[in-house]
């Protein structure tokens, strides 16, 4: 059923424990899916850390369930993405140094991740996989490059890669993270078949907006609902900090002690082939900390889940439900 929220939509957050072998903050989730009755848990897979490549999968009945019991303790699948060190040795030939996967999305058993790099590659990656019953069987034939936006003055953005990914009138679009920058707001418009190693994919138009995109999930109509968040780190994450002209923004992520972390979900609509954004809804300022990187709508709401960073330690996988209102 497509969810549609007016901008006074009103929301209430649950907190949802998990598994400890789910819980433990080192499997870095970057994205959520819902499919096939279940809700797929998107790890960075950071291979140059020795971690597993790897996935989780939890049943929505068990989570309808957990969200009336939370004594009740939630079974679970890991899923292996076979091969995906083949595909990061491929990168490595080409200069282009593998960090993790940040995006994930399934179209039937088909199943796409997006590959962030190092800061001073010059390609992300776009990958696909089949999914099966006990495995992700990744294609060593598929790698897509996707060329990092630049900016002005011909820099890479610090720290930035394809973190979101939709489908739009059967297109798959992946998204910057960092969508600020003057005469670069756009999105990539992607082959669902292998593409050559040069040129680069057509662009749609988006709006630009302020702060990084970490995760987007469809909602029906062509509305998508993306995370929008601001992390208030200083030194190479300054540059998502807006300049202090925007007072709007600026406003947004300071309060009289300086930078602040902050987030909101965002309505993103595709229409006359581009993208335009307005205000969804606030996340309540005690999850502000939390570096949230996965989102995935269900009924008349969305899980939400952060990669390991939490306001204190020890740092810890955190999946909320929040739940429409009104």
């Amino acid at each position: 059923m497509p969810i549609c929220f007016g901008a006074a939509a009103l929301f209430t957050v649950h907190s949802i424990s998990l598994p400890k072998e789910l819980e433990f903050y080192d499997n870095q989730f970057s994205g959520l899916a819902v499919s096939s009755s279940k809700l797929f848990l998107l790890s960075e897979s950071r291979l140059q850390d020795r971690a597993e490549a790897k996935l989780y999968t939890l049943k929505l009945a068990d989570l309808d369930r957990k969200l009336l019991d939370t004594a009740y303790v939630l079974p679970y699948q890991k899923l292996p993405l076979n091969q995906l060190p083949a595909l990061r040795t491929k990168m490595l030939t080409t200069g282009q140094q593998y960090e993790g996967l940040e995006a994930i999305l399934i179209d039937g058993n088909d199943i796409y991740f997006s590959v962030e790099t190092a800061t001073p590659s010059t390609n992300c990656y776009l990958l696909k996989g089949s999914l099966t019953a006990s495995a992700v069987v990744m294609d060593t034939t598929f790698l897509t490059p996707l060329a990092k936006p630049l900016t002005a003055d011909g820099q890479h953005i610090y720290n930035a890669g394809f973190e979101a990914m939709a489908q739009a009138k059967k297109q798959l679009v992946a998204f910057f993270e960092f969508n600020s920058f003057p005469g670069q707001n756009y999105a990539y418009a992607l082959s669902k078949r292998p593409a050559p190693a040069l040129g680069s994919p057509p662009t749609l138009p988006f709006a630009p907006l302020p702060f990084r995109i970490t995760d987007m999930t469809p909602t029906g109509s062509n509305h998508f609902t993306a995370i929008n968040y601001f992390f208030k780190g200083g030194g190479g994450d300054a540059v998502y900090r807006t300049p202090a002209s925007d007072t709007t923004n600026t406003k947004l992520i300071t309060d009289r002690n300086g930078f602040e972390s902050y987030c909101r979900l965002v309505d993103v609509v595709f229409k006359d082939n581009r993208f335009t954004w307005q205000l969804l809804w606030e996340l309540p300022e005690q999850y502000w900390g939390y570096n949230w990187e996965g989102i995935a709508a269900y009924n008349n709401g969305y899980f939400i889940i952060n990669d390991k960073y939490t306001p204190s330690r020890p740092y810890r996988t955190t999946l909320l439900y929040i739940q429409a209102t009104r």
